[in-house]
């Protein structure tokens, strides 16, 4: 019974993480998405500029979010360590992003404005599928479960006060 009770809990987790996820997600993809359209259609700037500058901002927006939010009962393992390897890994999910969109442009050829948003939610998709699982496994670190709920791991009896006879 008590491993039932750890797998809902488990579970119960990691859907109310993945949701919350989702919804912080959706404000970066928003952020990602209006940059890039925005400095690449509206500015002039290339694709690839314009998705770095607009993902810089995403991630800033992201990091709230997953932190604050997402991942708030978490461990905090020192925000210098999870700023540091969040943008690491922010830096792979672009490169994730980037690969799509430099595909799209440069190897098919395809330009303006309907396949480069096709490349980019292809590449934001791919990309928040890495980041989940790297930010649960690296970033944000799951706490130790209680001692009396460790399976296989009986919970030990407290100590005999001599005060109380």
């Amino acid at each position: 019974m008590r491993f039932g009770r750890l797998l809902y809990r488990r579970y119960r987790e990691l859907t109310g993480e993945a949701v919350r996820f989702l919804i912080v997600g959706v404000a970066a993809f928003c952020v990602t998405i209006g940059g890039t359209d925005g400095l690449h259609l509206g500015a002039g700037l290339g694709p690839l500029t314009a998705n770095v500058i607009a993902n810089v901002a995403a991630t800033c927006v992201s990091y709230a979010g997953n932190r604050y939010w997402t991942f708030r009962h978490r461990a905090d393992s020192g925000q210098g360590r999870e700023l540091l390897l969040f943008f690491l890994l922010n830096g792979a999910g672009l490169a994730i992003q980037l690969l799509c969109i430099g595909c799209t442009r440069y190897v098919l050829g395809f330009s303006g404005p309907v396949p480069l948003n096709i490349a980019l939610i292809i590449g934001v998709g791919l990309g928040t599928l890495f980041r989940f699982w790297s930010y649960r496994k690296w970033v944000f670190l799951a706490l130790p479960p209680p001692a009396e709920e460790t399976p296989g791991r009986e919970a030990e009896p407290a100590p005999h006060s001599p005060a109380t006879g």
